[in-house]
């Protein structure tokens, strides 16, 4: 099912009488979400992505704009008409009642030509139960059972409707690290497998890029920029998504543009044959982009290293850096620092990890090497 957002707009009323106006939760939203993807919203706290999920869902009516179901215009469809299936992260299973009835429950409300047989139904329940590996619990209470096990219950009640749309609003938040990675992965392969146009709802960007075919990366209510995790990785359009996304974190220092040179502080790090600013501008540098060598531009001092196994961390400083990156990390192989002095630290940068912005709006600042 495509999925059409047109000028989505949702207002909030102002609790604070004083300001005088409304607060902004989604703002002009304009996006296609393609059938039968994985599409990861994804922003920090207060950015607007679960709002725009309940604006999906039909919890919410948006303030301005459209939502289409396919060609279907479902703006003002109740959220039970609309065939979705809504995971959300505190799993709201009911206690009292066994895995079986929870996941049965959405099918004992559908009246009409949409009510099933007491056979029908438990042949649904099976199914997706089977689908998400639970096959074994149905018997048991909710609280016999693990938080990846309640997750899992969780997504076969939204899949036993078989909905048009999977929404899942941070599903993953309350699971320790080694079963948030199994879950997503199984959120991955439900998703391959049934088809459906699922919507993911996270803050995490390691989360989103594992798993999803695009990311729509939000802001303050406005989408800065969307496309396949590696795409928007690699290509960052402004200086908020190239700190979002990536870990380790990108290095960002204060420089310059000047004589046909970037400059990180007064180290000219890179000869430009053009470029669209001159002066003050922000530098960004990825981990993988540098290549330690002594006689590299980029002097840097305190260099310390960090054995990960296959990769090693160089960690050093630099007066340049933002007061918020207090160190420089620099992924580079092991074989690279055999020989390594740190005494005498310094980097040759990877043109295509270096990324420049503009130091008042954050946008980016095109150049070639």
């Amino acid at each position: 099912m495509k999925i059409i957002l047109k000028n989505l707009t949702k207002r909030f009323p102002n609790r604070n009488k004083k300001a005088g106006t409304d607060v902004i939760a989604v703002n002009n939203l304009d996006f296609d979400i393609p059938d039968g993807k994985l599409v990861g919203l994804l922003g920090p706290s207060g950015c607007g992505k679960s709002t725009t999920l309940n604006l999906i869902s039909g919890l919410e009516k948006p303030t301005e704009g459209r939502i289409f179901f396919g060609d279907d215009d479902v703006t003002e469809l109740p959220a039970m008409n609309r065939g979705v299936g809504l995971v959300f992260q505190s799993y709201a299973l009911y206690p009292h009642l066994t895995v079986f009835k929870n996941i049965r429950f959405p099918l004992e409300n559908l009246k009409g030509d949409a009510k099933l047989s007491k056979e029908e139904m438990a042949e649904r329940v099976s199914k997706a139960a089977a689908m998400v590996q639970i096959g074994d619990l149905m018997d048991r209470h909710p609280s016999e059972l693990s938080g990846g096990q309640q997750q899992r219950v969780a997504i076969a009640r939204a899949l036993v409707k078989m909905p048009r749309v999977l929404l899942l609003d941070e599903p993953l938040s309350n699971l320790d690290a080694r079963l948030r990675l199994q879950t997503r992965e199984e959120i991955r392969r439900i998703q391959k497998e049934t088809g459906i146009t699922t919507i993911f709802v996270t803050h995490d960007q390691d989360e989103a890029m594992s798993i999803c075919d695009l990311i729509l990366l939000m802001k303050d209510g406005i989408l800065m920029q969307s496309g396949s995790p590696q795409d928007v990785y690699d290509d960052p359009e402004n200086l908020f998504v190239a700190r979002f996304l990536g870990t380790p974190p990108i290095n960002v220092f204060e420089g310059s543009i000047s004589d046909g040179g970037l400059f990180i502080g007064k180290d000219r790090v890179m000869e430009l044959k053009s470029c669209q600013a001159e002066g003050p501008v922000v530098v960004a540098v990825r981990p993988e982009g540098f290549i330690p060598d002594e006689n590299g531009p980029l002097k840097c001092i305190d260099a310390r290293t960090e054995v990960m196994g296959r990769d090693v961390s160089i960690v050093s400083k630099h007066d340049s850096l933002f007061d918020d990156c207090p160190v420089m990390r620099s992924i580079v192989s092991a074989d690279a620092v055999k020989n390594f002095d740190t005494t005498r630290t310094a980097f040759f940068l990877k043109p295509g990890k270096v990324f420049v912005f503009d130091s008042k709006t954050g946008a980016r600042i095109r150049f070639e090497v």
